[in-house]
């Protein structure tokens, strides 16, 4: 028998919906691929530029004279209004759907992608990292309900794990680009691919349907008669129920994501930046590893989502944090000094990390208000970014006071040891983040997809399900979903 601490942390008897991953996988129509790979998309893209500054702050250095504790200044000034992005963005989608305000908020991203490329002063780049930083915190919550929720149960531990890992993609392909192109044309051409990217994923989105969960809504408003201006005033009256239910759970999702957030971009943000300054490797030689990192990220993320539908999400969540701090992988990522073994810490940190992260966005739906599922965890992400978004600056600020000594063409030198600073943060933050989430809820296999909108009477309380009538109308909206695709 299972020890109790175990036990607790197993999801409840009869509550797996596991064994039949193959047979879900294999009904699904293309509209329901088409909306979770149109949201896995939208990820990459937002992932892509958030890094197009990790990997590019040394060039930046040059570019504006400025001490790499300044230039990560820019990655904290992305993070912290990353939430007030999540705000507007999560309201707009609860309220009017998932397709259009994540099709305004890519567009709003390529621009500002755009204008990133053609800053002349240090100052202009900060203020467009800023105004980026809005567009960027929509991304998330957006991308992660309009990926699950028209997936099946069985589907979405999986599911969560490959759209989670759409992060690490596209950090891996923004190392791919800065390894090959930007090594000839400048930084700014990192900043015009991705520009590129988001623009794509718009039209992407723009051209799939929206959410049968947000089509069965609308329909049913509609034949009931409901104005904008009425539906409008459910909203903003069910948010408020809402928050005097749940108040203590959005503390409780602020404190887990904060542990998260310091956990992935403390061992992320300034990793080519370590790899450079206190191993003396080459940036060609940083970024490979960088690119062999994220490939432990993506495999990780989709093993532990999968593994996440039969043991449960917190279980699967603290056996991966386990593996990072509790077990070898810290050291192995930071005390060798070899390209090959530390390539190998890379990946085996990563894979770890994210795959914890791999398992979060279906935790945080689950665990989420059902009729807010784009507020509230994108919220929540985000104020947790905000109050981790130092991280980049807390590290570089450590080396710039801990030195180590390396021999760089046969002579001693004094550097920063970003390699001690980030063993420590990374070791304190696996704790703090076992810690959260032994104690936080799980409600694993939520059927969020029955609940009410939030904009229909009663959506804000929890055992506000729809009628029976209509859990049976997906199958024909499903139906004619390819009439109505270009249309909604």
């Amino acid at each position: 028998m299972a020890p109790y601490f175990i036990k607790n942390l197993l999801p409840r008897r009869g509550n797996t919906d596991n064994s039949g991953i193959v047979p879900a996988m294999a009904s699904l129509t293309w509209v329901q691929w088409a909306q979770f790979w149109s949201g896995w998309l939208a990820w990459t893209c937002d992932a892509l530029d958030f890094f197009s500054v990790s990997l590019t702050v040394s060039a930046l250095e040059t570019q504006f004279g400025k001490s790499s504790q300044s230039v990560t200044t820019a990655i904290t000034l992305t993070l912290l209004f990353r939430s007030v992005g999540a705000v507007i963005f999560g309201i707009l989608s609860d309220r009017f759907g998932r397709k259009w305000p994540l099709v305004i908020n890519l567009i709003i991203c390529c621009v500002l992608e755009l204008g990133t490329g053609f800053v002349n002063t240090f100052s202009q780049f900060l203020a467009v990292r800023s105004l980026f930083g809005i567009a960027m915190g929509g991304i998330w919550g957006l991308s992660s309900s309009n990926a699950l929720e028209n997936l099946p149960v069985e589907l979405r531990g999986l599911a969560s794990g490959v759209l989670q890992q759409g992060y690490a993609v596209g950090y891996l392909l923004a190392a791919v680009i800065n390894l090959t192109i930007v090594a000839h044309h400048g930084w700014r051409t990192l900043f015009y691919f991705g520009a590129c990217f988001s623009f794509f994923a718009a039209v992407v989105r723009s051209l799939v349907p929206e959410s049968e969960f947000f089509i069965r809504a609308k329909e049913l408003e509609k034949e009931r008669g409901a104005s904008t201006a009425s539906k409008t005033k459910v909203f903003i009256h069910e948010t408020k129920e809402m928050l005097k239910i749940h108040w203590k759970l959005c503390i409780y999702a602020v404190i887990l994501m904060t542990g998260f957030n310091f956990l992935s971009h403390g061992s992320q943000d300034l990793y080519p930046t370590y790899l450079e300054t206190t191993k003396g490797f080459s940036s060609h030689d940083a970024t490979i590893a960088t690119i062999i990192g994220n490939c432990g990220a993506i495999a990780g993320g989709a093993i532990a989502g999968w593994g996440s539908q039969y043991i449960g999400r917190r279980l699967t969540i603290i056996i991966c944090v386990l593996l990072v701090g509790g077990m070898s992988f810290i050291p192995l990522w930071i005390l060798p000094s070899s390209f090959s073994a530390l390539s190998a810490g890379a990946f085996w940190i990563q894979f770890g990390v994210q795959g914890a992260w791999g398992v979060i966005p279906i935790q945080l739906a689950e665990m989420s208000p059902p009729a807010f599922r784009a507020t509230f965890p994108g919220v929540a992400y985000q104020l947790g970014n905000m109050v981790s978004s130092a991280s980049a600056q807390i590290e570089a600020t450590a080396g710039a006071h801990i030195k180590t000594t390396i021999i760089k063409n046969g002579t001693p030198e004094v550097v920063d040891d970003y390699a001690t600073v980030q063993g420590i943060l990374i070791g304190v933050v696996a704790a703090y983040v076992v810690i959260t989430t032994i104690v936080g809820p799980e409600n694993h296999a939520a059927h969020f997809e029955k609940h009410k909108a939030a904009f229909e009477e009663g959506g804000g309380h929890d055992d506000a399900i729809v009628d029976d009538d209509r859990n049976d109308r997906p199958a024909s909206i499903r139906e004619i979903g390819e009439e109505k695709a270009f249309s909604v």
